[in-house]
């Protein structure tokens, strides 16, 4: 009889795995449970589920928890969430035979997360895993801008969703590609217009030529982003490092209408926030660390850092990767590296390095000179990639000097 109960348990997943592309939740095969004299089909439910890949993990006292990001399988699903993952959690391969965790995370797996409708209403949404099932393919993502629409695809700029760089890819679309709109509505590849902020998924080949070029299968677009007259307007795409009551300061780079890389905004009842699919948000979700478009007037004051109202706020979903400490010397560091003393104590296993390249924004929340020295305090935000040496090296995007005692420098 277990013989039995595994096969069953095997041939569904298998059929679960062997879902296309383009299958919805509504595709999850029916579960089936015994009386005794046969097997019964008990009546289809919806099964909510992400397709993506796993992003963080976390194993403590309060459990094991990871984060799937991608796309919902079906366009009213979590683009992003966190699973608890139990005893009755199960994990297989598209041949139903079971995959350690450790492997998906390390091998940058695609999987398929299918989850319990019972999920929390915070950004990214929490709930419990029923069944992972790992991929035979992969694919990554990026979140951006439409700057061109080619006759056999489009160019856009944006951000990769899994390592944060910034890029410039030509897609093509696939015969069957999904394409929604910022409400889930089925749109066509002709709606695309340059200027439309979207999310799209590609690959797993990609030419090597400059820019690059890959198929996607999936696409969501903002048709509204060019209605509203928003994106026209002066703003800031970057990182909040504070956020309190109805005031946010936002660092990082001036979009190409104007604007400046560190601002403080009031987020007023005329203020929109929305994700970055167009579905409205709270002021909940203006939190310290998270990546956001800011948008506002061409009227702020004339001090430093500037302030003003923001007129449209877009919260990303991208994942912030930070380090606090003080700028140390040392001779560990060449050009175009600082030593940073994280958490400023004497332990050195989790200092890091960091590659300060032309992209990276500095910024001085104190004034005066933003050549970075040792004796100041920083907060950094840098890539997911970093290496296993000790310190590990990574490159910084935005670095905030909170603090300056570069007069003293630290043995």
């Amino acid at each position: 009889m277990k013989k039995i109960h595994k096969m069953l348990a095997a041939t569904s997943i298998l059929a679960m795995a062997a879902m296309p592309m383009a299958a919805s939740a509504q595709d999850v095969p029916p579960p089936t449970s015994q009386n005794g004299q046969g097997l019964i089909m008990n009546q289809a439910k919806i099964v909510p589920a992400t397709m993506g890949q796993i992003t963080d993990f976390v194993n403590d006292k309060t459990g094991k928890f990871i984060t799937v990001k991608g796309r919902g399988l079906a366009p009213i699903d979590q683009s992003e969430i966190i699973l608890a993952i139990t005893k009755d959690t199960k994990i297989y391969n598209a041949k139903g035979q079971r995959v350690p965790l450790k492997t998906i995370m390390d091998e940058k797996l695609v999987v398929k997360a299918f989850y319990g409708a019972n999920i929390t209403k915070s950004l990214p949404a929490r709930g419990t895993a029923l069944t992972l099932v790992v991929q035979d393919y992969s694919f990554t993502g990026i979140e951006g801008k439409v700057s061109e629409v080619k006759e056999n695809g489009i160019v856009v700029t944006g951000t990769d969703i899994y390592n944060s760089n910034e890029e410039t890819i030509v897609l093509h679309f696939a015969d069957k590609t999904q394409i929604f709109d910022q409400n889930g509505k089925a749109i066509k590849a002709s709606d695309i217009k340059a200027g439309m902020s979207l999310k799209s998924f590609y690959g797993p080949a990609v030419t090597m030529s400059i820019p690059p070029q890959s198929t996607t299968n999936y696409v969501i677009v903002n048709t509204s982003a060019d209605e509203n007259g928003h994106e026209d307007a002066p703003g800031t795409d970057g990182i909040i490092i504070n956020a309190a009551e109805n005031k946010i300061t936002v660092v990082g780079q001036p979009m190409e209408k104007g604007g400046v890389n560190h601002v403080i905004l009031t987020v007023t009842e005329d203020t929109q926030i929305v994700n970055q699919d167009g579905s409205p948000l709270t002021r909940d979700a203006l939190k310290s660390d998270v990546r956001v478009d800011a948008y506002y007037g061409e009227v702020m004051t004339m001090i430093y850092p500037a302030q003003t109202s923001a007129t449209k706020i877009i919260v990303k979903e991208t994942e912030t990767n930070k380090v606090e400490g003080t700028i140390m010397a040392s001779d560990l560091v060449s050009e175009g590296q600082v030593y940073v003393n994280v958490g400023s104590d004497q332990s050195t296993t989790n200092d890091v390095i960091l590659n300060i390249t032309e992209v990276t924004k500095v910024i001085s929340v104190v004034g005066g000179d933003s050549e970075l020295k040792a004796g100041m305090k920083i907060i950094a935000y840098h890539s997911p990639i970093m290496t296993r040496s000790l310190p590990g090296i990574t490159n910084a995007s935005i670095v905030v000097v909170t603090s300056d005692d570069s007069t003293v420098i630290p043995n």
